[in-house]
C-alpha cells in the first residue's frame, strides 16, 4: 500500500486509459497513490496544505470541534498530582504560570496555522528549521500524542474497572480498539463525534462542582490551605514552584493538536474578521485557560476525595468523581461518573491518534520518501500508546512529563520566537514556506536553538547544575531557545531560511487568486497555488507531496547553482 511512480520509459501501469481508435495511448501519471492515501475524506490533507476548497466549516464550527478535543481529563489527574506533591500554594502558582505560558506562545502559532492552512509540523518547517530540521519534531509531536493516549487511556480503563470490574489490562485493550474506526474516517468523523458527544460532557464536567457548593460549602476554604501529602510544608516554595511548573509545562505541545483543527479554518475576511479572530483566539491558546481550571478543579475533587478513597485513587479521576456525586446520586454516581470519564477520553483519544498519525505521515514521508496513507500510522501510535499503558506509566506521571516538558517547550518556544521576533526583523521570510523545493535541509536558527535549548534543559533535569536549576529546568529550555533564535537567525542574516525565491506565490509575486490552481506534473492533480512549487526535474509544476515523495531528483531546484525556475502556465482560476 504505497505509492508508486511510473518511470520515464517504463511500460504503463495497470489502469492506463486504453486507446481509442486513431488516438495516441494515453499515459498514466508519473506517481499515483494507494487509495487510502487518495481518498481526502479520510485523507484530511494530511501532508500538505489545506485548500480553500475544503475549509467548507464556519469559524464558530471549526473552534467549537477543537475545543471538544481538550475534554480530556489529565488535566484532573496532573493537577491533583502537583497539588499533592507541592501544596496549594506552590502549586497553585505552578499552575497559572505554565497557562500563561502557553497561552502567550499559541497566539502566534494558532494564527500561522489558520491563516495559511498549515498543520504544526509545516509551521515548524518554515518557522526556522527547515524542511529536515522539522523531522525531529515530529517525533516530539508524536511522542506527545501517545504519551497523552496512554495516559487518557489509564483513566478510562479505571473507570471500566469501578464500574464493570473489567481488568485494567484488558480496560488498555478496549480503550486503544474503541477509537480506531472513528479515527480511520477522519476530520469529519471527529468534528461529529466532539459535537455529538458535548452536552454529556458539559454536564458531567460541572455536576460535581455543583453538588460540592451544595453539600460541602467549606471544602474550598480546607482547601486553600492544604499542604500536600508529601510534606511539602505550608506556604509557597521555590523549589515546589519549579517543579509543579515543569509539570504542568508538559501540556505545552497540545497547540499541535488545536492546530490540526485550526488549519480548517475559513479564510479571513472583512466580514468574519470578528469571528474569526476570537475563533483561532479561542480554539488556539483559548484551551489553557479551560485546561487551568480543569487542573484545579481536578486537585479540588481529589483534595475532597482524599479521606475517603485515599492518595493512590484520589489521583485517579474516577474516584473523587464518584465521591463528589455521591450525596445527590447515590448508588448512581458509578455509573455516571463512568459515563462522563468514558466520554471525556473517547473525546481526547480520537484528536490524540488523529494527530499522532499525522506526525507519523509527516516523519516517515521524508525518511523513506513513501506515503501508504495517514491511517495505517493510527496503528502505530496506538500500539505505543498500549504498550505505556501496559507498562503502568501512570505511576511515574510526574517524572515523565516533566522531562518532556523540557523538549516540547523548547520546540514550541523557538516557533513563536520565529514568528514574533525573526519575521518582524526581516531575518525570517513574512510567510510560512512549507515546500521542500524552497527550504533548507536544516536551519540552524530554530532547530539549534531547540537542540541547545533541550539540551541544557535536559542536563539541569537530571541535578547536574544543582537544585534550583533542576527545579527550573523548563524555564531554562523556554530562555535558551527564545533568546537563542532570533539571535541565530540575526548571526546567519536569515540566510537559511530559504534556498532559492519561490516564484509561484512567494514574497513579491503578484497572485490575483490564491485558489487558483496548477495541475501536478507528477500525479496530474489540481492543487491551489500554495501547495504548488516550480520543478526544473519535472515536467511542470509539481505538489508539495509530489516533491516530497520524489527520491531521484536529487533536490537540483536547490543544490545546483545552474538550475531555472520552470515557466509555469497561467493557473486554472476556479469557477465562481
Amino acid at each position: 500500500m504505497t505509492d508508486t511512480v511510473t518511470r520515464d520509459g517504463a511500460s504503463p501501469a495497470d489502469g492506463a486509459s486504453p486507446a481509442g481508435p486513431g488516438q495516441p495511448a494515453q499515459s498514466p501519471p508519473r506517481r499515483s497513490y494507494a487509495k487510502l492515501a487518495a481518498d481526502e475524506s479520510r485523507e484530511d490533507y494530511s501532508l500538505r496544505y489545506a485548500p480553500h476548497s475544503f475549509r467548507r466549516w464556519s469559524p464558530t464550527m471549526v473552534a467549537s470541534t477543537a475545543l471538544g478535543g481538550i475534554a480530556y481529563l489529565a488535566d484532573f489527574a496532573i493537577g491533583a498530582s502537583i497539588v499533592f506533591t507541592y501544596g496549594f500554594t506552590s502549586g497553585l502558582a505552578s499552575i497559572l504560570c505554565a497557562a500563561a505560558i502557553i497561552f502567550v506562545t499559541g497566539i502566534p502559532i494558532a494564527r500561522a496555522c489558520a491563516k495559511y492552512g498549515l498543520d504544526m509540523d509545516l509551521v515548524t518547517r518554515g518557522a526556522g528549521f527547515g524542511y529536515f530540521g522539522s523531522t525531529l519534531t515530529s517525533l516530539i509531536y508524536a511522542s506527545f500524542t501517545f504519551i497523552f493516549f496512554a495516559l487518557e487511556g489509564s483513566i478510562m480503563a479505571q473507570a471500566m474497572h469501578q464500574a464493570v470490574g473489567l481488568p485494567v489490562e484488558i480496560g488498555y485493550l478496549v480503550t486503544t480498539l474503541i477509537v480506531i474506526p472513528i479515527v480511520f474516517r477522519g476530520m469529519g468523523a471527529l468534528a461529529k463525534v466532539q459535537a455529538w458527544t458535548q452536552p454529556i460532557w458539559l454536564v458531567g464536567l460541572v455536576l460535581p462542582f455543583l453538588v460540592l457548593a451544595f453539600e460541602a460549602p467549606d471544602a474550598w476554604g480546607a482547601f486553600g490551605s492544604f499542604e500536600g501529602t508529601q510534606g511539602a510544608g505550608p506556604g509557597f516554595s521555590w523549589i515546589g514552584f519549579g517543579l509543579g511548573t515543569g509539570v504542568a509545562l508538559s501540556l505545552i505541545a497540545q497547540i499541535g493538536e488545536q492546530a490540526d483543527y485550526l488549519r480548517f479554518m475559513p479564510a479571513k475576511t472583512e466580514a468574519n474578521r470578528r469571528r474569526w479572530n476570537l475563533a483561532v483566539l479561542a480554539a488556539g491558546p483559548g484551551w489553557v485557560i479551560i485546561g487551568a481550571a480543569k487542573q484545579l478543579g481536578g486537585a479540588f475533587l481529589a483534595f475532597v476525595a482524599l479521606e475517603a478513597v485515599g492518595e493512590t485513587h484520589a489521583l485517579e479521576p474516577i474516584a473523587p468523581q464518584i465521591e463528589a456525586l455521591r450525596p445527590w446520586l447515590g448508588s448512581f454516581a458509578l455509573p455516571a461518573a463512568a459515563v462522563f470519564v468514558i466520554v471525556s477520553q473517547i473525546k481526547i483519544n480520537v484528536t490524540n491518534a488523529y494527530s499522532g498519525s499525522l506526525s507519523w505521515s509527516n516523519f516517515f514521508s521524508r525518511l523513506t520518501h513513501r506515503h501508504p496513507g495517514r491511517v495505517w500510522y493510527i496503528f502505530l501510535n496506538l500500539a505505543i500508546a498500549l504498550t505505556l499503558m501496559e507498562m503502568n506509566m501512570f505511576a511515574a506521571l510526574n517524572k515523565l512529563l516533566g522531562f518532556y516538558s523540557n523538549v516540547g517547550i523548547a520546540w514550541i518556544v523557538a516557533v513563536a520566537a520565529d514568528l514574533v521576533i525573526n519575521k518582524r526583523a526581516g531575518w525570517s521570510p513574512p510567510y510560512i514556506e512549507f515546500k521542500r523545493a524552497y527550504l533548507y535541509a536544516v536551519n540552524p536558527a530554530g532547530f539549534g536553538a531547540m537542540v541547545i535549548a533541550s539540551t541544557v534543559s535536559i542536563l539541569a533535569f537530571f541535578g547536574l547544575f544543582g537544585r534550583y536549576a533542576e527545579a527550573f529546568s523548563t524555564f531554562i529550555a523556554a530562555g535558551l531557545a527564545l533568546l537563542l533564535c532570533p539571535l541565530i537567525a540575526w548571526a546567519t542574516g536569515g540566510r537559511y531560511y530559504l534556498a532559492r525565491p519561490n516564484p509561484v506565490n512567494g514574497p513579491g509575486v503578484e497572485v490575483a487568486d490564491i485558489t487558483a490552481t496548477h495541475t501536478c506534473g507528477a500525479c496530474e492533480t489540481a492543487y491551489e497555488l500554495p501547495d504548488i512549487a516550480d520543478c526544473p526535474v519535472r515536467p511542470g509544476p509539481v505538489c508539495s507531496l509530489c516533491c516530497s515523495l520524489d527520491a531521484e531528483c536529487g533536490d537540483v531546484c536547490r543544490t545546483s547553482p545552474a538550475s531555472e525556475p520552470v515557466l509555469m502556465p497561467v493557473p486554472t482560476v476556479p469557477s465562481a
